[in-house]
């Protein structure tokens, strides 16, 4: 999966404001976006990821992935959601094959963070609550949010249904992906100091060829077992730089202020219907 900061709008219907991932570029050719998918993985095995979604207008088209974190409630990036009309979105979860649901999930409610893009590219986290509850199986299962900080070195699971090439389509089956955990200021200095990198980010990297691109968008990042990150935006596709993503533990208070119902915008900001 690699990724690129531009925001691709994707024509599905209702879905007025969806892309993949946010790619990171110039204003030529493919560097124009910020996007992301699976770039230099392989077919998860079946059930391998059972807390991984895919967002879905009701055509069953794919557009972002997230994650199961209660039986109500999923994360993914913001802008896979901004201006979206939520009663075209579907979650679709249970499944290694996106257009095989093993279950569909209409939403209640969109919450955003309130200073997404405040500055451009920061806070880029929405939590999505479902109208009923998710059923639980062995191929549908939350993951849990991180209870220590990560350290150098520590290998990243990236799955999602992102192009496995730069402008590709979405490939049917579930791609995983095992990248590597940058420390922030090394990050930054991959990065050349880009701004758009901050402290509620997390970077992974392992080789050029590996990485995420369109279509990973607000998909899972796991560590020791623990949702670590969110796919937000990279530089297409696979380039060989660090993928920049929302990091779990900087949003850990705003998740569970979400979760408890507080959807005041003390911080964070609440978008429903």
């Amino acid at each position: 999966m690699s990724t690129v900061c531009l925001l691709v709008i994707l024509g599905l219907a209702g879905l007025s404001s969806i892309s993949a991932i946010r790619i990171k570029g110039n204003s030529t050719a493919a560097g124009v976006f910020k996007d992301q998918r699976i770039i230099g993985g392989q077919v998860a095995e079946e059930g391998f990821a059972p807390y991984q979604i895919s967002l879905q207008g009701i055509s069953g088209a794919h557009s972002c992935g997230g994650a199961i974190i209660a039986e109500k409630f999923v994360l993914t990036a913001a802008h896979c959601v901004v201006n979206a009309n939520i009663q075209w979105l579907v979650v679709v979860t249970g499944t290694n094959k996106y257009n095989q649901p093993g279950g569909r999930y209409f939403l209640e409610a969109i919450h955003i963070h309130c200073n997404y893009d405040n500055p451009s590219m920061h806070n880029d986290i929405a939590m999505l609550q479902l109208i009923e509850p998710i059923v639980w199986n062995e191929r549908t299962q939350p993951i849990p949010l991180p209870k220590v900080p990560m350290r150098p070195g520590d290998e990243v699971i990236l799955t999602g249904w992102g192009s496995t090439v730069l402008w590709g389509s979405s490939p049917i089956d579930l791609q995983v992906v095992y990248l590597q955990y940058v420390p922030h200021q090394e990050c930054l200095e991959l990065l050349s100091y880009d701004p758009d990198c901050d402290v509620g980010h997390i970077c992974t990297f392992s080789r050029q060829g590996e990485g995420a691109c369109h279509g990973d968008s607000g998909g899972p990042l796991v560590s020791n077992g623990y949702l670590v990150g969110l796919v937000n935006w990279g530089w297409p596709c696979a380039t060989g730089l660090p993928d920049v993503h929302a990091g779990i533990s900087y949003y850990y208070d705003w998740i569970r202020k979400v979760m408890s119902g507080n959807t005041k915008c003390t911080g964070f900001s609440s978008t429903e219907g």
